[in-house]
This record gives C-alpha cells, sequence and structure tokens, in this order.
C-alpha cells in the first residue's frame, strides 16, 4: 500500500508521462527497445549452453554473458551500470560464479529454467532456487535479465528503482536480497494494477516510473516516506514472502533428492547394462544430469536406432529412463522405469508403447 493517495500518484504519473526527459518518453516509448528483447534472449541461451558444456569460463570480460549485459546496459539512463552487478571484484571475490563450477552451474540452471517457464509460480520458484544456493554477490541485479525474458512478471532493478519504491511506498526493502525484491514485485505488481490506466502491462513502466523517483527527478512529499501504516504493510508483505521461501525450498530439497535418488538408480542401471555386454540408452531429458564425476549418458547410445526411431511411439519411448539393447539390430532386452521419479501411470503407458507399438520388442523384460 502506498504512502501516497491515489490521486497524488496518478498527478505524478501524468507528469511523468508528460516529461520529455523521463524514462517514460526517453525510454520506454523508445522503438529500439524493444528490439532488444530478442536478442537478449538469445545471448542467454548461448551462456547457458556454454554452461552445461563447461565452456564458458572463469571470467567475465570476454564471455556471452558480458555480451548480454552489455546489450542491456545500452538501455539509455535505466540500465546505466547494469553490468557492475556482473563484474568480478577480485578482493571481494564476487560474484562467485565465476570461480566455483557448482555456482555457475546453479546459475545456469536458474537461467535454463526462467527462459523455458512461463507462469509466475515457475518464475518466482526460480528464484528461491538460486536465492537457495546463497551465492555471494549474485543478487537482485539478475533481475535485470529476467526482465527481458517476463517483462510482464520481473521488473528491471537497481538501487535508484530501489530508492523510488521504498520512498513511494514507505519501505525499508534493501539491496542485494531477494526477499526484499520479491516482497517489492510483489507490491509493485498491486501498484501497476492500481493504477495500469496511466502505465502497463510490461513492467518496465512502472519501473521507470521508480526510477525517476528514486533518482530525484520527482521529490515526493516528506510526509509519504516510512508511516507507520505503510512500514506495518511491508513487514507483513516481508513475512510472507519468507514464509513461501521457506516451503518452496523445503520443496526444492526434496525434489532434488528425488532426482539424485533417480539419477543413482539409473547410473547403477547403465553400469549394470554396460557389465553384462548390452548397449545402453538414457532417457533424452535425463541426459545431461550430473553423476559420478560424469554425465549420466556418458558411454551410452546418442540416438535410438531406427527400430525405434523409426516407429511411431518414438517420442514416448526416448522418455524411458533406460533401455538395454542387444545385437545388430538393437533389440531391446529389458525396459525400466524408476517409479518414484515421475507417476505410476506415465510410467505404465510408456511401456505400453513400447510392447504394443513396436512388436518385435515384445519379449522384452519390463520393470
Amino acid at each position: 500500500m502506498s504512502a501516497l493517495s491515489f490521486d497524488t500518484i496518478q498527478a505524478l504519473l501524468h507528469r511523468w508521462r508528460a516529461d520529455p526527459g523521463g524514462t517514460y518518453q526517453s525510454w520506454f516509448l523508445w522503438e529500439r527497445r524493444l528490439k532488444h528483447f530478442r536478442s537478449i534472449r538469445r545471448g542467454l541461451q548461448a551462456v547457458v549452453e556454454e554452461i552445461d558444456a563447461g565452456t564458458f569460463g572463469t571470467a567475465y570480460r570476454g564471455s556471452s554473458l558480458e555480451t548480454v549485459v552489455h546489450s542491456i546496459a545500452e538501455q539509455r539512463q535505466i540500465f546505466k551500470g547494469a553490468d557492475h552487478a556482473f563484474l568480478w571484484k577480485p578482493k571481494l571475490r564476487i560474484p562467485d560464479i565465476y570461480e566455483n563450477p557448482a555456482h555457475q552451474r546453479a546459475f545456469g540452471r536458474f537461467l535454463q529454467t526462467c527462459l523455458c517457464c512461463d507462469g509466475e509460480q515457475a518464475l518466482v520458484e526460480a528464484i528461491h532456487t538460486l536465492d537457495g544456493h546463497a551465492i555471494k554477490g549474485l543478487g537482485p541485479a539478475a533481475a535485470n535479465l529476467l526482465y527481458f525474458l517476463h517483462p510482464t512478471l520481473a521488473m528491471p532493478f537497481n538501487t535508484a528503482i530501489l530508492n523510488g519504491y521504498n520512498a513511494l511506498m514507505g519501505a525499508k526493502a534493501r539491496l542485494g536480497r531477494w526477499d526484499s525484491y520479491l516482497t517489492m514485485r510483489r507490491q509493485v505488481m498491486t501498484l501497476n494494477a492500481t493504477h495500469r490506466n496511466l502505465l502497463s502491462n510490461d513492467l518496465g513502466a512502472v519501473a521507470g516510473f521508480l526510477f525517476d523517483i528514486g533518482s530525484g527527478r520527482y521529490p515526493l512529499p516528506a510526509s509519504s516516506e516510512n508511516s507507520p501504516a505503510a512500514w506495518s504493510a511491508w513487514q507483513r508483505e516481508l513475512a510472507h514472502v519468507r514464509e513461501e521461501s521457506i516451503t518452496l525450498r523445503k520443496m526444492e530439497a526434496q525434489r532434488r533428492e528425488q532426482d539424485h535418488s533417480h539419477t543413482t538408480v539409473q547410473g547403477w542401471l547403465r553400469d549394470l547394462g554396460h557389465a553384462l555386454g548390452y548397449r545402453v540408452w538414457i532417457a533424452s531429458n535425463d541426459r545431461g544430469r550430473s553423476h559420478a564425476g560424469g554425465k549420466l549418458a556418458d558411454g551410452c547410445l546418442t540416438a535410438l536406432p531406427p527400430t525405434l526411431s523409426t516407429t511411431s511411439a518414438a517420442e514416448v519411448i526416448h522418455l524411458i529412463d533406460v533401455l538395454w539393447l542387444e545385437g545388430d539390430e538393437h533389440r531391446v532386452t529389458a525396459a525400466f522405469e524408476v517409479e518414484h521419479s515421475t507417476t505410476i501411470y506415465s510410467g505404465i503407458v510408456r511401456m505400453l508403447d513400447l510392447a504394443l507399438g513396436v512388436p518385435d520388442h515384445q519379449q522384452a523384460a519390463y520393470f
């Protein structure tokens, strides 16, 4: 809840929209702004691919990430200095995504999730998961990347935007904390909906408004800051976000444990199959999982044989957890589904598609 009245904010917004030097006219309506979205998305896809392949490197300078962030920093004053958050600070050794491989992979998974997700819940869960890794120096400034992936769900973030938010809402959000960012985001989305007639579903507009307030372009009445009512509302929102974070972290821990168990069992079946002389297929969606110092699909078939790939059931068969194949015809000897990692029903359906859709493999054993 804002510390200012509805009419006061409406008046400020009218002034902001009419100001040639404000972010609305100088940045939000800038025709080149929208052209950056696609190129930034492609750039982040390249970052994810390099991290996944282990070729990203250990430095920001010259990296694919620098190219992306430079493109963001070109977006006029609102993103000026956006690269500072990702620059390597040798004395502090932050952000810790260059020298720490585990943190780099976590950052890559975060970007991959955000590239693929299409809803608010998945985006918030991805943020909580990243926050759970406690990567030094990698705070909400990364939200500037998210904005160009999901402009209606993630808002840009920098010191001026934060200051504008605190001044307008009477809040005390802090730099460097994802829980503060998520609380801020919730309240800003409410503010955006309340004043939608003068803003946009693209959160860049309201972020620009806050940026201009925070940079001192539009001073607010002194009485608007830190009112008891606004402070109480902020505290309630912050408590809600923290409770949500705890719940989601527990759920994420359970998912990670299940994924680890799933991968471990697949690894056992892979190694046993190889020891028995079979060729082994690992489900296409699991091939890149880390296992025993390498990838789960190391030493396994890289593609389904034609006897399977040319059938109508190929799209389902390639998702079966583990297949053992023998002979030059690559006949399936055994098929395995690790049941706790998926529903029993979907596993049975995949087995039936193999057994009934590819008659030559009906004699296989199904587990």
